[in-house]
């Protein structure tokens, strides 16, 4: 069974944490060997409806913002002198986000029971993924658990500035292209109908154009409910089917193909993994623990994948400029020469952050130029579209009169 205890040496050291033992005597006779005495003992409660609840949490998540806020307010209590556990009980007096808060006040029961702060935090990694949790243990061990809350904030509002720009740029084209689709189904359902009825009558062949026009039509109209089933299915199963490892890896692989999106999702790419690696490493994680993180945390497969490359490479003596150098197609020429630069330098951290800086940026810039790229192309895909509807319902009328003449 699992429990959570907490024990004190006859020095006055004390710890705890969450163990699996077969009972409270086999615990009290670990302890008793390694020199502490069991002073409290109680069962972990089992998380029922764990998969659900792990889930949920994945599909809704707590916002990136939220989490921002958290690390920032908790450092300021640190250094302001509150105790971790009271800091963390202001917060959740704070937290207005429900997920969060159920979470935090399952992280200071653990703290109160003499759990360490990372591993309060593991239990919960929808919510603190592997960096946040690698950060938080290194600032208790090294005693500067304030200095690094401080760089996780920072490292996390860089994080959510880039996500929000991003995002930001597609809700134009997103909200065009709808309407798009809209004025479509409209067009198809309630306009056609009528120029069919007069196509039907007519004794012409009717064009290839024309005959996908109207079966498209046909089924919106009698089959509405059935097309609507189909479409919400592809999408979930679309959906589904990007979370799987196979899904990922095409996925990744079209973004970084696409033209024009292969540019921003590249930048973005190299942004987050230079200010990780620099954030990691100013915190005071090793370079091969922090190449394993950043290949747990980013989420395109093919940095990931390089990143892993990298820690093995690394074990063996090899420079990470080296890496980066070999993967061209990832990471722009620019990202190995100033990892090189830092190498030489002794300065990995400095150059890592203007790095990112640089990137993000440039981010910025695409990001703001974006709508006015997107509107040619959104012109000449309605042209498209238009025109292709008109010549399928021109190209009966003329044959009409031709056989007329």
């Amino acid at each position: 069974m699992k429990v959570i205890y907490t024990a004190k040496s006859f020095s006055g050291e004390t710890k705890g944490g969450e163990i699996e033992v077969k009972s409270e005597r086999d615990l009290a006779s670990q302890l008793r060997s390694d020199g502490f005495v069991l002073t409290s003992f109680k069962e972990a409660e089992e998380e029922k409806n764990s998969a659900r609840a792990n889930f949920i949490d994945k599909v809704l998540g707590v916002p990136l913002k939220e989490k921002v806020i958290f690390a920032r307010n908790l450092s300021v209590m640190i250094s302001s002198g509150l105790s971790l556990p009271r800091a963390v009980n202001n917060i959740i007096l704070q937290t207005r986000n429900g997920r969060l808060k159920s979470a935090l006040e399952d992280v200071q029961r653990n703290l109160q029971a003499g759990a360490s702060f990372a591993d309060s935090l593991a239990k919960y990694p929808a919510i603190f993924n592997e960096l946040f949790v690698n950060m938080i243990r290194v600032g208790e061990t090294g005693g500067n658990l304030e200095e690094v809350l401080n760089i996780l904030a920072t490292h996390l509002e860089k994080e959510h500035k880039i996500i929000s720009r991003v995002k930001g740029a597609m809700i134009y084209p997103a909200i065009i292209f709808l309407v798009m689709i809209a004025v479509g189904v409209i067009m198809l359902t309630y306009v056609l109908p009528t120029l069919i009825g007069v196509f039907k009558d007519m004794e012409v062949t009717l064009p290839l154009s024309t005959r996908i026009i109207i079966w498209i039509s046909d089924a919106l109209k009698n089959h509405a409910g059935l097309v609507a089933i189909l479409l919400f299915g592809s999408v979930i199963f679309t959906w589904i089917f990007s979370k799987t490892k196979t899904g990922k890896i095409i996925v990744s692989f079209l973004t970084i193909h696409t033209p024009f999106i292969k540019n921003i999702v590249i930048k973005v790419n190299c942004a987050r993994f230079a200010r990780t690696y620099s954030s990691l490493l100013k915190s005071g994680v090793s370079t091969v623990e922090t190449l394993k993180i950043i290949s747990r945390t980013l989420s395109n497969y093919y940095y990931r994948k390089a990143a892993q490359e990298a820690m093995e490479q690394i074990k063996k003596g090899v420079s990470l400029s080296k890496v980066i150098e070999n993967n061209p197609k990832v990471f722009p020429v620019l990202v190995g020469q100033m990892a090189e630069v830092g190498e030489e330098t002794g300065k990995t951290e400095a150059v890592m952050i203007k790095l990112a800086e640089f990137y993000e940026d440039e981010v910025e810039q695409i990001t703001k130029n974006l709508s006015s790229v997107i509107e040619p192309v959104l012109m000449v895909v309605m042209g498209i579209a238009v025109g292709f509807f008109a010549v399928a319902m021109l190209q009966p009328m003329y044959s009409l009169m031709e056989n007329i003449k």
